[in-house]
């Protein structure tokens, strides 16, 4: 897939971590229709063992569907991948209707279109990085009760990270009230840009001059096998599952 004089190159990333079963899921998606039209999608869910993977199941059910009737040259991004959050959440919460389980999950979710424009929504903690280079330039804030107090004011990032309470979330999907969904767009991807999907069980154990680096300097698969084993390390044995998608845009060789 290629951005005009520009080449993109992606992997995914996953792992049970410590846990007993998996309840994250990933995919990055290629339009059926539409050449250099892709989605990343990921899902953390949460509910016991089969509730958890319930939801993620729905999440990614609902993803394909949409993607796959998406056309870019008419559809708008942002309205799309708001249907997606809002679709899923009511599945969802049908499922749990259903089954008497709990099942609740997150979503970050990006679209890159054959312009090179990617427009992103999500609802929880799962995260979407946009670096260019080893630079940050921007990032989702997670919808949980630890980055409350940090748009507060009332703790820095860093403490943040460190909290004992920062796997509580405010939203996601699923749940009684509506998710909340917040949406950004790139009007125009460059060469050195990278765009990462990933779930709280990885972002937790890295600052972002970290995950900068280590995406600017390896491939997205060298990427995704070092941020995995880096994070199962830190985690000490008691690690959280964790997931990523990783879409890397370089300069095209001549």
């Amino acid at each position: 897939m290629s951005i005009k004089a520009c080449r993109v190159t992606a992997s995914t990333g996953i792992h049970k971590g410590d846990r007993d079963y998996q309840q994250d899921q990933v995919s990055l998606i290629s339009h059926h229709h539409v050449k250099g039209c892709v989605m990343a999608v990921l899902a953390d869910g949460m509910g016991g063992r089969s509730g958890g993977r319930k939801a993620s199941d729905q999440v990614m059910m609902t993803a394909r569907q949409l993607f796959e009737r998406y056309a870019p040259s008419v559809d708008d991004p942002i309205s799309m991948l708001s249907q997606l959050v809002l679709e899923a959440h009511t599945v969802i919460k049908l499922t749990a209707i259903s089954t008497e389980e709990e099942p609740h999950s997150t979503i970050a979710v990006f679209v890159l279109n054959p312009d090179g424009s990617c427009h992103w929504a999500h609802a929880g903690d799962s995260r979407i990085y946009h670096f260019h280079g080893k630079q940050l330039v921007s990032r989702t804030r997670d919808h949980s009760y630890v980055q409350s107090l940090v748009n507060k004011g009332e703790l820095t990032e860093e403490q943040a990270s460190f909290h004992p309470q920062s796997n509580i979330l405010m939203g996601c999907l699923g749940t009684e009230k509506e998710p909340p969904i917040d949406t950004h767009s790139i009007s125009k991807l460059q060469a050195s840009d990278t765009l990462m999907v990933c779930s709280d069980g990885l972002w937790h154990y890295f600052t972002e001059a970290e995950l900068g680096s280590v995406l600017a300097t390896l491939s997205p698969r060298e990427a995704s096998e070092f941020l995995i084993d880096k994070a199962r390390l830190r985690a000490k044995g008691s690690g959280d599952n964790l997931s990523l998608a990783i879409v890397k845009v370089e300069a095209a060789c001549s």
